[in-house]
């Protein structure tokens, strides 16, 4: 056996931000169906915010962070689409991405390809892959086609400035909510047609007179408590309500009979580890939006670095909506 010492991110308790302790670990190897993997660069998501906070319980004690970066340094037996030496990069499931080196299930695990650097490879896999489920696989009945509208809440956030790229390349028009001015302006510039401060203004009331009262084929949206209500009554009949997060809080309970009401629409909660649940979805996925990236139609922005031990800081602001676009830890 093979033991490295490792800093990583531990919770002994759900809470605050000063949950967040800095420990030293011991890793071993990988067993069959796993890799060892020496992390150059991880990502942070709300994800990790939720899990950390106990909305999504977690066994405790757990190391936290869901996606990085880095180089495959040991491979289990089993595996054959990853050797070591490998630049990889993942976002999946158990938690644990928070720390320096790292054994974990191989399966979604992904080559990073040559021409996209560690830090991008950190701050896009869950993001990046949240968006490509979003437009791609979470569809109204008929689909989406050019110049179908569509409403996407936090469009300044990491996942929100990917789909307003991708969107673009599709030939949606992406309409963009965002809590301040300065971040509707950063929607607009990555390819979002529209942009409403939902701070300021009544978005559903605006996104009626955008689109000349039809509504939107869908709503994408992460904010939950707050956004719920008005986004049930920006759709079109027979439109897709896709709540993919709950950043202002929990939906509360509601009668599946107002969804008659409003135009027969549909609802659904996603959650990005079904649709990378086998290997192959996941590559399918990550082949996808790594082309999208490659080719220069979806670029990433990373707006904001903290080292591992600065992690207390980093949630305190995403909980506090300080942050744009994508923010990584550095090692």
């Amino acid at each position: 056996m093979t033991a490295i010492a490792s800093r990583a991110i531990h919770i002994a308790q759900h809470g605050g931000p000063e949950q967040l302790q800095l420990v030293n670990v011991t890793v071993g190897d990988p067993g069959p169906g796993e890799v060892r993997i020496r992390h150059h660069a991880v990502g942070l998501n709300f994800i990790d915010v939720y899990q950390r906070s106990g909305l999504y319980p977690q066994q405790l004690p757990v190391q936290l962070g869901m996606e990085a970066a880095g180089v495959v340094d040991a491979v289990g037996e089993g595996v054959s689409h990853l050797q070591v030496g490998d630049r990889v990069a993942y976002a999946s499931n158990p938690p644990g991405a928070y720390c320096e080196v790292r054994v974990m299930p191989a399966k979604c695990v992904c080559k990073l390809p040559d021409g996209i650097s560690f830090e991008t490879g950190a701050a896009m896999m869950l993001k990046g892959l949240t968006a490509q489920y979003l437009l791609l696989r979470t569809l109204p009945q008929g689909g989406l086609n050019p110049g179908d509208y569509v409403l996407f809440h936090a469009a300044a956030g990491g996942v929100g400035l990917i789909a307003c790229q991708w969107a673009k390349a599709l030939g949606l028009n992406l309409i963009a909510t965002a809590g301040s001015d300065a971040k509707c302006q950063l929607a607009l510039a990555n390819g979002a047609q529209h942009a409403i401060n939902y701070a300021a203004d009544d978005f559903a009331a605006r996104v009626k007179e955008i689109t000349g009262g039809k509504g939107v084929k869908v709503v994408y949206d992460s904010v939950g408590k707050d956004t719920w209500d008005q986004s049930l009554d920006c759709l079109a009949p027979f439109g897709l309500m896709a709540s993919f997060g709950n950043a202002s809080g929990p939906v509360p309970p509601f009668a599946p009979g107002i969804l008659g009401a409003k135009g027969s629409i549909y609802v659904t909660r996603q959650t990005l580890f079904t649709h990378i649940a086998t290997r192959e979805s996941t590559q399918a996925m990550a082949d996808a939006l790594f082309a999208v990236v490659g080719s220069g139609q979806v670029k990433i922005h990373i707006a904001q670095r903290y080292r591992l031990e600065d992690v207390q800081q980093a949630h305190r602001d995403l909980e506090a909506r300080q942050t744009t676009g994508s923010t990584i830890l550095t090692l």
